[in-house]
């Protein structure tokens, strides 16, 4: 009953809250009610001030006046803590499925006013969130169960500052899903042969054959400096080695159809990761789609592991 009394209020509150960033905290956003010590403190208020009129005690009844307007001060002062603030980015960097993904939330604040005690949470992550200058980031550690778009849900800021009697908060929400990796195969077989005519080398010291030479750096091995070359320069000339490394790798979705659909996934993702360590050229061919490449570096990874994560499931609830 309170997940289903959570869902509908939030989806009430999303009603009211703008669907894109930046989001402005104003009186209408937030909401205050009182603690469970604050409501104790309001039973206690209520006793001694009953106390007081039963028995005309008037020092009693102004120190209960006095505490009340404590209080009700208090309730001012938590929604002062929130007013001004501005969400005004979310993001994270994709993870593979199963790794803690880091959500970034970016907070700015009107000068001139202090902000304590301010938490900020999200699917099931906590953190507190301390400005300087106007600004800061809270980084929440959002836990991940499945590959493609996840929705991290709303995000709430709140306080109980400064006497812990009521508790002020807001939400906001992220602009867009945030991408999960599939997670790669823990063991497997190596990379597949390259294929086709254009083979690859790559710089390494320990390469066969020389590539160029380069300026002398310090650090540079002895072994490596072209003397020869170097005399007739009247300056000191390193060479560069090279290595081949074969021809493109192609990662081919069809050459994997003895393996259940989730686990060619998990193979294809570990093969690209592989192949960006080794510095190796490669495209990916999966269903229904164009062809990814071929190419290398981080640009080209993140394109193939997306086109992995966003693959539809097989229809039995896996992803």
């Amino acid at each position: 009953m309170r997940r289903r009394a959570d869902a509908r209020f939030e989806r009430w509150v999303r009603r009211r809250s703008p669907a894109s960033l930046p989001v402005r905290f104003d009186r209408h956003r937030i909401y205050v009610l009182p603690t469970a010590f604050g409501m104790f403190f309001a039973v206690l208020l209520l006793t001694m001030g009953i106390g007081a009129l039963n028995y005309n005690n008037n020092p009693a009844l102004l120190l209960c006046l006095m505490l009340a307007g404590a209080a009700v001060a208090s309730l001012l002062q938590s929604q002062l803590q929130l007013g001004g603030l501005e969400v005004h980015a979310v993001g994270a960097e994709p993870v593979p499925a199963g790794m803690p993904l880091h959500l970034r939330v970016h907070v700015r604040a009107e000068p001139g006013r202090a902000r304590r005690g301010l938490r900020v949470e999200c699917a099931g992550a906590a953190t507190t969130l301390s400005l300087q200058d106007g600004a800061g980031e809270a980084v929440l550690v959002v836990p991940t169960a499945r590959r493609g778009w996840m929705d991290p849900g709303r995000i709430r800021l709140s306080t109980t500052r400064p006497l812990g009697l009521a508790r002020a908060w807001a939400y906001a929400w992220a602009d867009a899903p945030l991408l999960v990796y599939p997670a790669p195969e823990v063991a497997g077989p190596p990379l597949p042969q390259g294929i086709g005519e254009s083979p690859q080398s790559r710089l390494h010291p320990a390469g066969d054959d020389v590539h160029h030479l380069r300026d002398w750096r310090r650090g540079d091995s002895r072994r490596a400096v072209a003397w020869k070359a170097s005399a007739r320069r009247d300056a000191l000339l390193v060479r560069e080695f090279e290595q081949p490394l074969g021809a493109a790798i192609v990662l081919d979705w069809r050459a994997l159809a003895g393996l259940r659909h989730e686990d060619r996934i998990r193979r294809l993702a570990r093969w690209v990761d592989e192949a960006e360590r080794e510095s190796r050229r490669y495209s990916l061919w999966l269903p229904g789609q164009p062809a990814i490449g071929p190419g290398a570096g981080s640009v080209h990874r993140h394109a193939c592991l997306r086109a992995l994560a966003l693959l539809p499931g097989t229809g039995d609830g896996t992803r």
